[in-house]
């Protein structure tokens, strides 16, 4: 119990921080394309800082089913990078990164960038562990 809650702690931190990182180099992008004329008003920015600390819940929590090797891969991914998307399509329209003046074909373009920079980050994420595994169980055949 002490091992999953270490884990579930570790995988939030990186995930509100990773979207943290997101969050200020698309604002670093916005600013230089807007010409240093970028303002929020209204609390925006206090909102999307708490819509990514939202989002990096929503993606680092559900981590916690790669623990249960009775549910298959497929079906953790599902529920993983479901409840994620879900949380950040949720937070995306509530702080306005998705919707407002964009078109209904702007905002599809939008949402699918934004769920496959998930998509490829936890694709890095599971090619890194997936190494990292390689390299713990040829260590322990060699020690045979």
């Amino acid at each position: 119990m002490k091992e999953t809650m270490k884990d579930l702690v570790k995988s939030t931190v990186i995930s509100i921080g990773m979207a943290m990182a997101i969050f200020c180099l698309v604002g670093i992008v916005f600013d230089i394309g807007y010409k240093g004329n970028f303002s929020l008003d209204n609390y925006r920015f206090t909102k999307m800082v708490v819509g990514c600390v939202l989002i990096g819940l929503g993606f680092g929590v559900p981590t916690i089913v790669y623990r249960k090797d009775s549910i298959p891969m497929p079906i953790r991914v599902i529920i993983h990078m479901g409840i994620g998307c879900v949380v950040y399509t949720i937070v995306a329209y509530a702080v306005g990164w998705i919707g407002g003046s964009a078109t209904i074909s702007q905002g599809i373009i939008i949402a699918a960038i934004q769920l496959g920079v998930a998509f490829i980050i936890w694709f890095l994420f599971m090619r890194y562990y997936r190494k990292e595994a390689k390299k713990m169980n040829d260590r322990i055949q060699e020690m045979k």
